[in-house]
C-alpha cells in the first residue's frame, strides 16, 4: 500500500504479509473491497476526475492485494477511503512495520 501526496508530497510504504494464523481475517477485509468496480473503472477517485476539488495537497492511496492467487489494485482518493477501503488501509497501517 502507498500513500503518495500531502502537504509535503512525501510518499509512504507498507508492505504486509499475513501470518498463516491470521489469513482468514486478511483474506475477509481484502474481499469487502470493491475491487471489481476499480477493475471496471467505475469508481474513479474524486481527485482524479475533479483535482481542485478535492485540493493539491490530500492523499491518494495505491493499494495491491495478493490472495490465493488473484492479485488486486485500485488507486483511491483520501475522499474516496471510507467504508471498506478505510477498513483495509487502517489495518493495513496498524498492522505493518513502519512505512518506509
Amino acid at each position: 500500500m502507498v500513500r503518495s501526496g500531502g502537504v509535503a508530497g512525501f510518499t509512504r510504504r507498507w508492505h504486509l504479509s499475513a501470518p498463516p494464523h491470521e489469513s482468514a481475517r486478511w483474506k475477509q477485509l481484502v474481499e469487502r473491497c470493491p475491487w471489481d468496480a476499480e477493475d471496471r473503472g467505475e469508481h474513479r477517485p474524486s481527485s482524479a476526475t475533479a483535482p481542485t476539488a478535492q485540493g493539491a495537497d490530500r492523499f491518494t492511496w495505491t493499494i495491491e492485494a495478493h490472495v490465493d492467487g488473484r492479485s488486486h489494485r485500485a488507486i483511491v482518493s483520501e475522499a474516496d477511503a471510507e467504508g471498506a477501503w478505510r477498513t483495509l488501509i487502517d489495518a493495513v497501517r496498524d498492522a505493518a512495520p513502519s512505512p518506509l
